[in-house]
């Protein structure tokens, strides 16, 4: 009986490694794909050139999107073989080297396949391998990636983004979560206004640019999960959280140039803890911390 219990969540755990290994993938990618298509359409403006026009050999260059080319080692190109790919055992086996030029290879690689194996386990545990459990799985890959992505680039890209914000509203009219239809609509557009009248006051104020357009669009995702009542805990969580790290960051001096600290990662961490323990626990967890 205690097997069965622990069998799905093992099976999803198995599958969140293989999939965070994935999510390396796109992490590492995907800002570069965007900054690739950004400088081709610039340049194609600037030559006054259809950018969705055909190739030609002069404009034609080798593929480069999440499938193509093969992982390969930044420091000396090694084609990183099936066997080295393997989900936490090859970092292990490989002791954390490249196996040709032994450069260090990041420990955030085995971590992100070990988060996001953690997050597919709850999941099915707690929901079972259902459409509710299988929609929060795809809810917490998304949310990984972003973290990652937004930490590394200040991007948090319209390609996630924006399925995630209409996974929700699916979910909810599809019932597979626990937020009724109404109510995940009016989070969708309260956290996208929330955040975008916050942006423009900050910036009439002080004449800069506080945020971007991503953290509304996250935001407004976050409220189609959870719906309108979620998005005051889930904002003060990410705020408090935030302001914490930026204060040691800027204590040891490992604020990035022009001190900014991008935003979305703290709204993640904040929308994960929303799944785990629930909204209310986590305002009831902001307001001890002020002792209220």
């Amino acid at each position: 009986m205690g097997v069965d219990i622990w069998a799905e969540p093992a099976i999803a755990g198995v599958l969140g490694l293989l999939l965070g290994s994935f999510l390396n993938v796109v992490i590492h990618r995907l800002p570069k794909m965007m900054e690739h298509q950004w400088a081709q359409e610039h340049a194609a403006f600037a030559a006054d050139v259809d950018v969705h026009a055909p190739p030609t050999a002069s404009t034609e260059k080798k593929t480069f999107n999440l499938w193509t080319p093969r992982s390969r080692c930044p420091s000396c190109g090694h084609v990183v073989q099936w066997y080295e790919n393997i989900p936490v055992l090859s970092y292990l086996f490989l002791r954390g080297r490249c196996s040709a030029c032994h450069v260090r290879i990041s420990a955030r690689y085995p971590l992100v396949e070990i988060l996001t194996a953690a997050l597919f386990a709850f999941c099915v545990h707690q929901w079972g391998l259902t459409p509710t459990g299988l929609a929060w799985c795809g809810f917490s890959a998304a949310l990984v990636a972003l973290a990652f992505i937004d930490w590394d680039t200040t991007l948090l890209p319209d390609d996630i983004t924006l399925p995630l914000l209409w996974a929700g509203l699916l979910a909810s009219a599809g019932r597979w979560i626990d937020v009724p239809l109404l109510a995940s609509v009016t989070g969708a557009a309260a956290g996208y206004l929330s955040l975008w009248l916050v942006y423009w006051a900050f910036k009439l104020a002080t004449g800069k640019e506080g945020m971007g357009y991503g953290d509304f669009k996250l935001f407004a995702a976050l409220g189609a999960w959870f719906g309108w009542q979620a998005l005051v805990p889930i904002i003060l969580m990410s705020s408090v959280i935030g302001a914490l790290v930026g204060i040691g960051l800027k204590i040891f001096n490992n604020l990035r140039e022009g001190g900014y600290v991008p935003f979305g990662p703290f709204l993640v961490g904040a929308g994960l803890t929303a799944m785990v323990f629930g909204p209310n626990a986590i305002l009831q967890t902001v307001l001890s911390l002020f002792g209220l």
